[in-house]
């Protein structure tokens, strides 16, 4: 059975420890990450310790007797009910929006934001991948709407933020930072004084180019959607700065992911 233990590695690092709102699981076959916000769902973030385990094995480790539902990732803004995400193919997509309960969700990345969404009300859930592109795309919007068409109201979900890239470590050109202040919906000046203003825009010292936190980013678009702040839970580790943790595109120019689940109530 798994329960929240310390974490399973011993770091120097000052801050390591700091995971407020996010704690290890600790079962037989290794360590995961979950947001205390989602307590009431299954769902898990693995790291790259579980490197060679997909979907179909990791989702034994959440819950047992479900269904399995994944996308095959193209960085894109596509969210699909659970049930169109089967194998033979597996569809191209970069979210899922659970139909039915005891469905197993699952996204995975490598810098990108996994994001878990719960209404603990319906019991429904949804699973995106978001990345600069999904977040520029409103992919986070579209899970929202397909959520509230099931019934949900998006004052009541819940949503986690996993492990991703930080904003300091992110580098990206103006035209970037320029299409995630479009998504805003406020008119691109606005947009990106208000992506500054919440910490998701940050200076970098090339010409046209700019740092930016795409979860905060992501938070933002959130509380523009009408998730109360207070419901939205972001993990503060970086998948570039821990390496022992996480696979990162950013940092090793390698493809490998970890992957992020939750499962659905009804």
């Amino acid at each position: 059975m798994a329960e929240a233990v310390d974490p399973p590695f011993d770091r120097p690092d000052v801050g390591f420890n700091d995971l407020a709102g996010w704690s290890w699981v600790g079962c037989y076959g290794g360590y995961y990450l979950q947001a205390e916000l989602l307590e009431g769902f299954e769902h898990g973030f693995f790291t790259r310790q579980w490197q060679g385990r997909e979907p179909e094995v990791l989702a034994g480790y959440l819950s047992a007797g479900v269904s399995i539902h994944r996308p095959r990732q193209v960085h894109s803004a596509v969210v699909l009910p659970a049930s169109r995400a089967r194998r033979d193919p597996w569809p191209e997509s970069d979210g899922l929006c659970s139909d039915a309960g005891g469905q197993s969700l699952w996204v995975c990345g490598a810098d990108c934001t996994p994001a878990l969404l719960a209404d603990p009300v319906r019991g429904a859930v949804a699973a995106c991948h978001a990345g600069w592109r999904g977040v520029a795309g409103r992919i986070l919007a579209t899970a929202v709407t397909m959520l509230e068409a099931g019934g949900s109201r998006s004052s009541d979900l819940l949503v986690a933020l996993g492990p991703a890239v930080s904003g300091s470590l992110y580098q990206v050109e103006r035209s970037v930072s320029e299409q995630v202040a479009a998504s805003l919906d406020v008119g691109s000046a606005a947009g990106l004084s208000a992506l500054r203003e919440a910490g998701a825009l940050l200076d970098d010292p090339h010409p046209g180019r700019d740092r930016l936190d795409i979860r905060a980013a992501a938070r933002l678009q959130l509380r523009g959607l009408g998730v109360p702040d207070t419901q939205i839970s972001v993990c503060p580790l970086c998948t570039v700065s821990e390496p022992d943790l996480f696979h990162s595109w950013r940092r090793d120019q390698v493809k490998a992911v970890q992957w992020s689940g939750i499962v659905s109530q009804a």
